[in-house]
């Protein structure tokens, strides 16, 4: 049985005459990916030898009113006969169906004002299959990109518009809705790793003879671009530090060192580690293989967690409107959540999976989500509201970007480092409240006056003195009056 190191060294010694095209790979994956117009069907071959007959019924996408991107796409499919609904990317899973597994990572209306070179979908719906029991990518040869818990800090997800720098603006016909995985953390703190055994490709502006443009490497000097023997591209960006065994030509093992996450290059001034897959699509062309599943798989495998709050993704409205909160897409390893609670800013509660909220007042809010199991285990996620002024739509509310170090392990009387950066105003100062009695804290970060300011974020150090499951909250207003909240989950053990 050859290994996972054993089948790289194939792939690698496929490249000998090869370049400067890709090599074949030399892993199959077990996803099966189609692309069809609405009333299109198609066979597809699954990874296991079987076949899936699949087509699409309707296609409903559903934009926002502030600057029209679309916010939620559904698909409705028949797989094997059998009518099912899918919801597009934004934090959803694939779903059993037919007897098979199916998601839907990207639909048409993403192209109208997005970027269509970042999927290459030439059709209305991109479709991905897997046979019923299988796991989305094989044990054993994908781990989680980052050295810290999940939803540690924010994230913005594929499909999902860009918000924590303030790219959503009123108006804006033009759109970057994220074709990979943002994962926010602390600068210089938590660790990058290899997330497959790979191949170095490019390590900042070094790049491996034959992977020029007709590839999907763009080499930057924050960015590493690796390859595994499934073929697919990963792109790592926005490192503050790439670690010194990154070398092009280099075969690398699964966990290895690919740097510290930070916030270099084009990231918006805010520290998190663009993780992105590329491999080629149905369209013939390379175009980007969602990870989302991927990730939440190999975390799982990794960390075994009890459960997980879901209340992502953002939602943007005018003030006056409503919107619905959605923690649906929280999981329990019991199979069953017991209960969902939901803490608003103004001080009300509300209980259940969905709840409506309507809001008046411009600003960024951070509504807390907290499930229950039956024996009493926990978990917490927030949902990130943006409100802005119809009668003053220019003027945008702060944005804050909190984290903090360590994300797990963390002990009574353990020192933890907070860092808050905030958008949109250079106004005030943030204010931490860590939820344990202890008097609040207030620091000053720049504003993100200098996207890439080494000192851009401010940073305060907290000890928590009895175990429990903290909310950490943090808040900067403008001269307008206009606030912006951010909250941290912190479990401190005895």
């Amino acid at each position: 049985m050859k290994t996972n190191s054993t089948l790289l060294i194939i792939y690698l010694v496929s490249l000998v005459g090869s370049l400067p095209a890709a090599p074949l790979p030399t892993r199959d994956p077990l996803v099966r990916t189609v692309d069809l117009n609405v009333g299109e069907s198609s066979q597809v071959l699954l990874s296991d030898g079987t076949r899936a007959e699949v087509k699409v019924v309707s296609l409903k996408e559903e934009r926002d009113q502030v600057c029209f991107a679309v916010r939620r796409a559904e698909v409705m499919v028949e797989v094997n006969g059998k009518p099912t609904k899918l919801v597009s990317a934004t934090y959803h899973l694939p779903v059993k169906a037919g007897g098979v597994q199916i998601d839907c990572t990207i639909t048409k209306g993403y192209n109208s004002n997005g970027t269509p070179s970042s999927w290459s979908l030439e059709k209305d719906v991109r479709l991905r299959l897997w046979p019923a029991k299988s796991p989305w990518i094989k044990p054993g040869t994908f781990i989680y990109p980052v050295k810290q818990k999940w939803f540690a800090s924010y994230t913005q997800m594929a499909n999902v518009p860009v918000y924590v720098d303030g790219g959503e603006r009123p108006g804006k016909r033009s759109i970057y809705y994220h074709s990979g995985l943002d994962i926010g953390g602390s600068e210089g703190l938590v660790k990058v790793v290899a997330a497959t055994d790979a191949l170095v490709l490019s390590a900042g502006k070094s790049v491996l003879d034959g992977y020029g443009s007709e590839t999907p490497v763009r080499p930057r000097y924050d960015v590493v671009y690796l390859l595994d023997s499934r073929g697919w591209f990963y792109r790592y960006s926005h490192l503050k530090e790439i670690d010194s065994q990154i070398v092009p030509g280099r075969i690398i093992k699964m966990g290895s060192p690919v740097g510290l996450l930070g916030k270099e290059g084009g990231s918006g001034g805010w520290s998190h580690l663009h993780f992105e897959i590329k491999s080629k699509q149905p369209s013939g062309k390379y175009g980007t293989q969602e990870g989302y599943a991927f990730l939440w798989e190999a975390y799982q495998r990794q960390h075994q967690p009890a459960l997980i709050a879901v209340a992502r993704p953002h939602h943007l409205i005018w003030a006056g409107d409503s919107v619905t909160l959605d923690a649906r897409k929280s999981w329990s390893k019991a199979g069953k959540i017991a209960s969902y609670q939901w803490q608003f800013d103004d001080g009300t509660h509300a209980t259940g999976a969905r709840v409506q909220r309507t809001y008046q007042q411009a600003g960024v809010y951070s509504e807390v989500l907290k499930i229950t199991t039956a024996d009493g285990q926990v978990d917490y996620d927030f949902a990130v509201v943006q409100v802005i002024d119809r009668q003053q739509p220019d003027q945008l509310p702060p944005s804050v970007h909190p984290n903090y170090w360590p994300t797990t392990g963390i002990r009574v009387g353990m020192p933890v480092t907070f860092k808050v950066r905030t958008f949109r105003t250079t106004d005030g100062e943030e204010e931490w409240s860590f939820g344990d009695g202890n008097p609040p804290v207030k620091v000053r970060s720049d504003g993100n006056a200098v996207k890439l300011a080494p000192d851009g974020y401010a940073i305060t150090k907290h000890k928590f003195q009895k175990p429990g499951h903290y909310i950490v909250r943090v808040e900067r207003t403008s001269k307008a009056g206009l606030r912006g909240v951010g909250h941290l989950h912190i479990h401190v053990k005895p």
